[in-house]
């Protein structure tokens, strides 16, 4: 198993209700069967851990903002609004539980603004890639307005097609961030100027009111 993890969605919604969702606080209870995550997947029989254990009381925006700034701990963080739908491809280097669910939790959310279901991928990969349609899925969780569960089933053929853009988005982040990496003084803060770029990370995740 790959110690690469990935989150990534494109969850239709406007604008406004992107701006909304920034600012909300999506509780536990958003997703209705947190112990049944990898029912039906690569993982399935699996017993994820307890999702009553994430901290609460954290936005989107707050969320997101923290792992932009850890850009130099293992995690890249794609996040905007585009083309009328918010965005997400998201790495982290481990199965960090907290970071995972939290991220997952925050995506369910933005479900609840959304006109109809949306479809949020977790998957392990080496490279980052997306997987085909039918690869080895984590999880995948389906969310929409009254609320966001995991299911064992669903074609995922328009959901990978979809995410293939973003993809090539989050990969010209690395390459950025490969290149800074390079310059940079080890002396010095890592400034990972790259993961703030507007075309990577909307100016909104950033906004202090």
């Amino acid at each position: 198993m790959s110690d690469s993890f990935m989150v990534a969605a494109r969850i239709e919604l406007s604008r406004a209700a992107f701006d909304v969702w920034l600012s909300s606080v999506p509780g536990p209870e958003v997703i209705t069967n947190p112990d049944r995550m990898f029912d039906g997947w690569y993982w399935d029989g699996d017993q994820p851990a307890a999702w009553s254990d994430l901290p609460t009381g954290r936005t989107p925006r707050e969320f997101f903002a923290d792992q932009v700034d850890a850009a130099d701990s293992g995690t890249a963080t794609l996040l905007r609004y585009r083309d009328g739908a918010l965005e997400a491809y998201l790495f982290f280097l481990g199965y960090d539980k907290e970071s995972v669910h939290t991220a997952l939790l925050m995506l369910a959310g933005a479900g609840v603004h959304a006109a109809a279901e949306q479809t949020v991928l977790f998957w392990a990969e080496t490279s980052g890639s997306l997987l085909t349609p039918d690869g080895a899925w984590l999880s995948v969780l389906s969310a929409g307005r009254d609320g966001a569960r995991f299911v064992r089933e669903r074609d995922l053929t328009g959901v990978v097609a979809s995410l293939r853009p973003v993809e090539q988005g989050f990969f010209d982040l690395v390459d950025r961030l490969a290149e800074e990496e390079e310059e940079h003084d080890p002396d010095e803060p890592f400034p990972a100027r790259a993961a703030h770029d507007p075309g990577y990370l909307d100016p909104a995740v950033l906004a202090t009111s």
